[in-house]
């Protein structure tokens, strides 16, 4: 198997950490926290797809470019939870699940059809970090979503603009991998077997 030469990785992303492993920016290298701080990734690799500096949850590693760019855009499922700001209602949910139009590199842009359903119990995740000022202003719900794309702040301004801003959003699932309990901050090794539900697609 190809992906056997490579080397595979599941992460935890924490809040306020970027989905690299450096910059060229030598202020943002002083004021901004990067995967290094995680684990001794070994030389070659590279995140697969990414998540904002604010957003948490599963991130994926690899030295397998062709791999990295299998995933990126073959419309695989990406599973997200999204705390957002008041308790969302069935109109707002069916919005979402038929596509709505937001802003994407300066023009608009109708998403994709996707899955969305309420949680209604919360999720057993660690303690929000405390700048994301959860509950200040009004009480806080929860939703799944399953995009198979994955334009830059998607689900953000997905559930803003049906009037649910997002204050926690955390990546559960890519494909059939999943964050599972996985601690934030840790990193899993992946065996080869992680690449064989990917390679039909290649």
């Amino acid at each position: 198997m190809e992906s056997e030469n490579h080397f595979h990785y599941k992460i935890h992303k924490p809040y306020g950490m970027l989905s690299q492993l450096s910059s060229n920016d030598t202020k943002e290298i002083r004021n901004k926290r990067f995967l290094t701080e995680l684990y001794d990734f070994p030389k070659g690799g590279m995140p697969i797809g990414r998540l904002d500096e604010k957003s948490e949850g599963l991130l994926l590693f690899t030295s397998d470019g062709k791999l990295s760019d299998t995933i990126n855009r073959s419309g695989l499922e990406k599973e997200y939870y999204a705390q957002l700001d008041g308790v969302i209602d069935g109109k707002a949910i069916l919005k979402l699940q038929s596509g709505v139009e937001i802003g994407f590199s300066g023009k608009k842009y109708q998403t994709k059809a996707c899955v969305v359903k309420q949680l209604l119990n919360n999720p057993e995740f660690t303690k929000a970090n405390e700048q994301l000022r959860i509950g200040r202003h009004r009480p806080s719900s929860w939703i799944s979503i399953t995009l198979t794309e994955g334009k830059f702040r998607q689900v953000r301004k997905m559930t803003a603009a049906v009037g649910f801003p997002t204050l926690r959003l955390v990546r559960v699932r890519i494909a059939n991998i999943h964050l599972n309990d996985l601690p934030p901050g840790k990193v899993l090794p992946l065996t080869p077997k992680f690449y064989e539900q990917f390679s039909e697609k290649k």
